[in-house]
């Protein structure tokens, strides 16, 4: 198959959107996950810019080892130089010149004709030939420049020593249609183009930046470029892992394919979210936190029978784990069985029938049921659970000079009392430890929270624990006005259900209804 090749403009173009300024350090970390991620082409910045993206630019340059590192550049040599000074210590250095050629740019922002773009031009790209063996040029806007002009101005750069020129659609405007036929001319027209690589860059304006890279693609460009998430100058750049997924899910229509580690996508992902502290919306492609979550009730069991009815991409493709069956007021039996055994409970279809009523209850009045309501639903509502272990008292010693201790005294059901003294991390990993040191019990602490039920510094706080044994868990929640002794109980009451599920497994098969 043909490649496409990679060229990111994250730390460019991706760090232009409103609100995002990327320090060295950052632009370093997202760079060396861009080489994992196995992108051809980094641009790091605008050296000419301020002195700190010229240093920033220089950073990653001399940490990257496996990505062609990109300073970017108008067409001058003041800005040429500042691009050199910034590549310094590169393994593969690339100067990115550009120049706007379109005719409202020439007019409005260039006060120049055609013949002084053109001038301008070539005069940059022969002076950034001294000192780079690759050079990228880009026409800016060309989406929206003549087209034998462009292919007048590609010609141009090919002549002067551009081993790359990229076609942007900088603000856009362009249809698939259209930007397609924009590299079937300069393909069919332009002496020489076989020496060059041609490249694509579009933006988001019109929701139409993958759709036209990858018209690009099926028109002989040979390199596109884009940001991780889609982020950039208004509504965005094409997002690098849409075109390289599209690119891998239909190969038999596309016959092009990209060196990218696609396992590596969703780890890349999260990190430019955080980092530039851009949310990744729900229902964006690939990376969305709802891209493989699925509701529907009919949907949910086509999955169940056939993951492929509903999902044409796997999670594991881009480093997640698996789908998520979103359990809601649309999900269906099938799929609230599904969870139930997931979640370890085995009811007779009577019980099955029951909970579902009364989840589908819960669902009416709540948006998200989580694991732990289904838990709560089934444990506190069908299961009397009985006290094998009850809290007796508590006492707690902190300081910040000290290490934290806890005794609790707890009753084992035979009227016996048990007390145990012991140290932990914080006052509830030593409350956990001396409940263990009774109990005897080995259990791993899967989640813990804490929430208020009401309101005021006297508030009651609700503490909510899910512990695991084996293959088994169970959830249990403690109620006080002390967050400590909420702590105690939600333990001790988790520990109640463990027992009781270890003592009688047929029980999750006889329920009884309430």
């Amino acid at each position: 198959m043909r490649k496409i090749y990679i060229f990111d403009t994250t730390l460019r173009d991706g760090e232009q959107s409103p609100g995002v300024n990327l320090n060295t350090q950052e632009k370093v970390e997202i760079a060396l996950q861009l080489e994992k991620l196995g992108v051809d082409r980094i641009e790091a910045g605008f050296p000419a810019a301020s002195p700190g993206d010229l240093a920033a630019v220089n950073a990653v340059a001399r940490a990257v080892k496996n990505a062609s590192i990109i300073g970017l550049s108008r067409s001058r040599e003041q800005d040429i130089d500042a691009a050199r000074e910034a590549l310094k210590g590169a393994q593969d250095p690339c100067l990115h010149l550009f120049l706007a050629t379109s005719p409202i740019h020439r007019k409005h922002k260039l006060r120049m004709e055609k013949e002084q773009v053109l001038e301008t031009a070539e005069r940059a790209i022969r002076y950034a030939k001294q000192y780079f063996d690759k050079i990228e040029f880009s026409p800016e806007d060309a989406g929206r420049t003549e087209l034998d002009f462009l292919c007048e101005v590609t010609a141009m750069a090919i002549r002067a020593g551009a081993t790359v020129v990229n076609i942007p659609d900088t603000v856009g405007y362009m249809t698939p249609s259209e930007f397609g036929n924009i590299f079937k001319t300069l393909k069919s027209n332009v002496e020489g183009i076989e020496k060059i690589q041609l490249s694509a860059h579009c933006h988001d304006d019109l929701g139409m930046a993958t759709a036209n890279a990858l018209a690009a693609i099926l028109n002989g460009a040979d390199q596109i470029e884009g940001t991780i998430n889609g982020i950039g100058e208004r509504a965005g750049n094409t997002a690098i892992e849409e075109v390289a997924m599209t690119l891998a899910t239909r190969a038999e229509f596309f016959q092009a394919t990209t060196s990218l580690q696609l396992k590596e996508i969703a780890k890349t992902s999260r990190l430019v979210s955080k980092l530039t502290g851009m949310v990744v919306p729900g229902n964006k492609a690939i990376v969305g936190a709802n891209a493989f979550a699925h509701e529907s009730g009919i949907h949910q069991d086509g999955m169940l029978k056939e993951k492929t009815t509903y999902e044409i991409i796997s999670p594991e493709t881009i480093g997640l784990k698996e789908s998520k069956l979103v359990l809601g007021k649309h999900s269906g039996r099938h799929a609230f069985r599904e969870k139930l055994i997931d979640l370890g409970y085995e009811l007779e279809e009577e019980a099955v029938n029951a909970a579902f009523a009364k989840f589908k209850d819960l669902a009416d009045k709540k948006k998200d049921v989580s694991d732990e309501d289904i838990r709560a639903l089934l444990e506190e509502k069908l299961i009397d659970t009985p006290e094998v272990f009850t809290l007796k008292s508590l006492q707690v010693n902190y300081s910040n000079q000290s290490v934290p201790g806890a005794t609790v005294s707890i009753g084992t059901g035979e009227g016996v009392v048990v007390e145990k003294t012991a140290e932990g991390n914080g006052s509830v990993d030593a409350i956990y430890n001396a409940i263990d040191a009774v109990t005897g019990e080995s259990v791993e602490l899967e989640d813990y929270s804490i929430k208020s039920v009401s309101q005021g510094k006297d508030a009651l706080g609700e503490v909510h624990v899910v512990l695991k044994q084996d293959e088994v868990s169970a959830q249990g929640r403690g109620l006080s006005t002390d967050i400590l002794e909420a702590s105690a109980r939600a333990y001790i009451d988790a520990l109640n259900r463990l027992i009781d599920k270890r003592k009688s497994p047929g029980r999750r098969d006889k329920m009884s209804l309430i």
